[in-house]
């Protein structure tokens, strides 16, 4: 079974930075890469960015330039976050995609909240 673990958030000033973590455990046998997502409070959630696993990294618009994702192997994944604005506030959770005999499966985790303060 896998599972994935955030880390890091926490309540950062505009301006500033934070970095998450994400480690997998289990067996992630295919996976092909990991990907960031949050949610805003009220909103849907929505897609950050991704690293895959030959390291080719994309981000959204809205946090290219600002935000950096990386891996220390393939189990675990950083996201590291810079000039924070409020609009930043959410859960962001880690996700990764493993195939199986029945077919490709998603697996989220529980989640890390930041919060940007004004």
């Amino acid at each position: 079974q896998v599972q994935l673990v955030e880390s890091g958030g926490g309540l950062v000033q505009a301006g500033g930075s934070l970095r998450l973590s994400c480690v997998a455990s289990g067996n992630i046998f295919g996976c092909k890469g990991m990907a960031w997502d949050r949610q805003a409070p009220g909103k849907q959630r929505e897609w950050v960015g991704s690293h895959t696993i030959g390291g080719m990294t994309s981000y959204s618009d809205s946090v290219k330039g600002r935000f950096t994702i990386s891996r220390d192997n393939a189990k675990t994944m950083y996201l590291w976050m810079n000039n924070l604005t409020p609009e930043a506030t959410g859960v962001y959770y880690c996700n990764t995609k493993i195939p199986g005999v029945t077919g490709t499966r998603d697996y989220w985790g529980q989640g890390t909240q930041v919060t940007g303060d004004a």
